[in-house]
């Protein structure tokens, strides 16, 4: 055997030899529909990447995922695979890789943003590098979410809690709960920092009940009382307002973390120039709103009610106003009182009958005498 040339051995020295389990990049030299040949970078060895190995989709043809010339990094399997070629794994690479860059995240307490890939029957499942973590429903939002399938292929951050990729309880654990929590403490401080009772605000509705609805005001929740919702009467706030709507409120009072908003905004309240539209002698119409067994209220506009005396409906002796009138229906006064004061309109129908003389029995009317009068009878 002739001794090999000073210039043989240093040749020879430069090229490493392939470990199994080493993670090393080879350049493609030959690529077919089933596998990949690649040039092993600083070495003289060739491996081969199947469809299996590169991909869990069996239906992935490689011909059009890479191209002679591109570069990958594989992992070495085999040093030979029986054929004098290395047997080479590109996604158990990228999964190396992945567990890598999670394990950084885990230490590093860093917050990752990846978009999710798979949503599943408790959670959420995204993909690092290639490696997959799992989010699970309860660790999705800071309220209980039924449906999750709206984050299919959203964006969303989280961070690594929980990071045990060996044995047969492996475990990689994101939560996106945290962040959510954390984030919406720094804007409830901000915004309390600058809250004050007169203040205007805009937020958006998050939820309706019937007796109000939740307005998230961007760290914290005020309530927008169904008695708040206007200057009138509002019989359902599910039918005014849903979910999502974007509502312009006056800061009505702040109690401890209570926030309590208001519609009614001072500058809207008819009662502003209600003394000119409702003078006394005024004639108007309006719609019966509610009934007592003492007489009718009558919405003039919203805000704006007045008592329509069941001793004022008719010339004719009414026992009771549902006798001749009933909620919604329109009808046409006079004003015969009026009490800025105290906001509180007296109406007459018989004030308008032919034959009457428009004073006759009109200006006793007194509403307050009048309620009284009947929670006696009612005592």
């Amino acid at each position: 055997m002739s001794e090999m040339s000073f210039e043989q051995l240093l040749d020879e020295s430069m090229f490493k030899q392939l470990r199994a389990g080493e993670v090393v990049t080879g350049q493609v030299i030959a690529v077919k529909e089933d596998e990949i040949i690649l040039s092993i970078a600083g070495s003289k060895s060739e491996g081969i990447v199947t469809k299996q190995e590169y991909s869990n989709d069996s239906s992935v043809d490689l011909t059009q995922k890479v191209q002679v010339g591109d570069e990958m990094e594989v992992k070495v399997m085999k040093v030979n695979d029986g054929e004098g070629m290395a047997a080479l794994s590109y996604k158990r690479a990228a999964v190396d890789k992945g567990l890598k860059r999670l394990k950084e995240a885990f230490d590093n307490h860093e917050v990752l943003k990846e978009k999710v890939a798979q949503v599943v029957e408790k959670g959420l499942v995204v993909e690092v590098e290639g490696t997959r973590v799992f989010i699970p429903a309860s660790m999705v939002s800071d309220s209980f979410e039924r449906d999750l399938t709206k984050y299919e292929g959203q964006e969303i951050e989280f961070v690594i809690t929980e990071f045990n990729p060996n044995g047969r309880r492996s475990r990689i654990i994101g939560d996106r709960k945290q962040l959510m929590v954390a984030q919406k403490a720094q804007q409830k401080e901000a915004l309390f920092s600058k809250l004050v009772v007169g203040q205007t605000v805009e937020g958006a509705v998050k939820n309706v009940t019937d007796f109000g609805a939740f307005i998230d005001l961007g760290g914290a929740d005020g309530l927008l009382h169904i008695s708040e919702m206007s200057w009138g009467r509002v019989e359902n706030p599910k039918k005014i307002f849903k979910n999502g709507d974007v509502v312009r409120c006056l800061v009505k009072d702040i109690n401890g973390e209570k926030i309590a908003l208001s519609l009614k905004f001072p500058e809207t309240n008819p009662w502003l120039n209600a003394s000119e539209k409702y003078a006394v002698g005024t004639i108007v119409e309006g719609r019966v709103a509610r009934m007592t067994d003492f007489g009718a209220f009558v919405e003039l506009e919203p805000g704006i009610d007045a008592l329509l005396h069941v001793s004022q409906i008719s010339r004719q002796h009414v026992e009771k106003p549902a006798d001749v009138l009933a909620v919604g229906d329109i009808i046409t006064a006079k004003v015969v009182d009026f009490n800025e004061g105290d906001h509180k309109i007296s109406l007459s129908m018989k004030a308008l009958e032919a034959g009457h003389n428009g004073d006759e029995d009109v200006a006793d009317v007194n509403i307050e005498e009048v309620a009284a009068d009947e929670a006696a009878k009612e005592d």
